[in-house]
């Protein structure tokens, strides 16, 4: 159990640096246009990578798509579309999918 402490202290550690650089390394530099709006469609191809990633699933040679994780998207959606608040859309997102799941494996 402290191995596995000690490796997510040790991530954390890795990522706050990488991330303390990078912000160092770019302070005060003009980006070209082209670049800026690379950076501006990184986080959200990210997010999208990440929820696609999760959506299909993938089982000994068989391709599926995880029901709970398309409703809780959905709603997510729904949830940033009418609040443009984050918390509340994550919370409904993931009582969403919890729901789902509940009622799928009962």
């Amino acid at each position: 159990m402290s191995e596995q402490w000690i490796l997510i202290l040790v991530l954390c550690i890795v990522t706050f640096l990488s991330r303390l650089i990078g912000v160092e390394m770019m302070a005060g530099r003009i980006l070209h246009p082209t670049l800026r709006l690379y950076f501006n469609y990184v986080p959200i191809a990210m997010m999208v990578a990440l929820i696609v990633d999760q959506i299909v699933i993938t089982d000994q040679g068989s391709t599926s798509i995880s029901l709970p994780i398309v409703g809780g998207a959905v709603a997510a959606t729904l949830m940033i579309k009418v609040t443009r608040s984050f918390l509340p859309t994550v919370i409904i997102g993931v009582l969403v999918g919890l729901g789902i799941r509940y009622l799928l494996s009962s």
